[in-house]
């Protein structure tokens, strides 16, 4: 098994090598938009760039003033990279039109969670260039991780073009076992609403020690938030800034002989990791 890799950083990581072709966004709803959003900032003429989608944002038809293509005819199209970012449920409805998009020289991206490769080689013409891939919610800021892994079909400049396409809304990971996946969707996939509940909680908890909802809500959020901060600024890992800031016999050391006890958050996000991971491989079938 392969762990995962990132590409090297650099100017080309920044850049979309579509060689004279077009990127055809099919599905620019929450992650779509934000991959969108991230193209056009990066200086992406938007010329270069179609969308399919039934109802378009305010933002996307304001990029039609700038040369984006919003539905257009298929055979006007010329795409490079087709990037499918539609709900998995539509996808049996939907592939026929990425379909008729696919040349050879085409690669296909998907951010559909549960979507298999397998089932991309079914459903597209004979040898097509596929990327699996996994985004999740902190991409609508730039600040998301995606995971991707490609079939053997995938030429290393088309691994490269998908790779700067989905680096437009943050960091990159890529793993050559697409088994992975559904630990993948549960951990960093399905991992920011963990972080909300978290924050939830948090609050709740406070109120409960007496502070005012909303000041207990906002301590809550900035904590967070900083520490994630912190976590991500840091050259410690986790475990090394937990014990910078718990000092032996004190307030926080009182808390986590709670929160690390047998039947504590560890063990409870280890099956909730597992839950999440069990769902992923029954909806891929």
């Amino acid at each position: 098994m392969t762990p995962p890799q990132s590409l090297p950083a650099g100017p080309d990581a920044t850049t979309l090598p579509l060689q004279g072709g077009d990127v055809v966004l099919v599905g620019a709803g929450k992650m779509g938009g934000a991959l969108l959003e991230g193209w056009i900032s990066l200086g992406v003429d938007p010329t270069h760039i179609a969308i399919i989608e039934p109802q378009p944002t305010a933002a996307a038809a304001a990029l039609a003033a700038r040369g984006l293509r919003i539905n257009a005819p298929a055979a006007s199209l010329h795409p490079t990279a087709v990037v499918i970012a539609v709900k998995p449920q539509i996808a049996p409805q939907v592939m026929p039109e990425v379909a008729a998009l696919m040349a050879p020289s085409t690669v296909a991206v998907s951010i559909m969670a549960g979507r298999t490769l397998a089932f991309f080689a079914g459903a597209l013409p004979p040898g097509a260039a596929v990327v699996r891939a996994m985004p999740n919610t902190p991409a609508a800021i730039g600040r998301g991780i995606t995971v991707a892994v490609s079939n053997a079909a995938v030429s290393p400049a088309q691994r490269h073009l998908a790779d700067a396409l989905l680096a437009a809304t943050g960091a990159v990971e890529w793993i050559d076992d697409e088994g992975l996946m559904d630990a993948v969707t549960a951990v960093s996939g399905s991992g920011p609403a963990y972080v909300f509940l978290l924050a939830e909680c948090l609050a709740r908890a406070g109120e409960r020690a007496g502070l005012p909802p909303g000041l207990a809500a906002r301590l809550a959020t900035a904590t967070i938030a900083g520490s994630g901060e912190l976590l991500q600024r840091s050259p410690d890992g986790a475990a090394v800034l937990r014990h910078n800031v718990t000092s032996p016999g004190g307030t926080t050391a009182a808390a986590l002989n709670v929160l690390m006890a047998s039947d504590g958050l560890e063990p409870l996000m280890e099956h909730a990791v597992a839950a999440a991971t069990k769902r992923g491989r029954e909806l891929a079938g």
